[in-house]
């Protein structure tokens, strides 16, 4: 499993999560993956394989979408997983 120190994420997530009411949800998801409690939020490479993209849950309904740089876990998207 990937190793990462820090998570950011893009401006446009952060206000999609507010928007949608997400913001609490995400900042408990987010503290579990930086304690390295992965299993808990389904962290997992979404396919092809290839393009190293990672996904975590943060509800029943919403996905992140994100990617490794070093050892930054970036955040580019939230979406419906519906």
């Amino acid at each position: 499993m990937p190793d990462f120190d820090e998570i950011r994420e893009h401006k446009d997530v952060v206000r999609y999560a507010i928007l949608r009411g997400l913001d609490k949800k995400y900042k408990k998801q987010k503290q579990f993956l930086l304690d390295g409690n992965l299993k808990s939020v389904d962290f997992k490479k979404r396919k092809p394989y290839s393009r190293e993209v990672f996904q975590f849950r943060i509800d029943k309904k919403f996905r992140a979408f994100c990617f490794l740089d070093g050892k930054i876990l970036k955040v580019f998207k939230i979406d419906d997983h519906q």
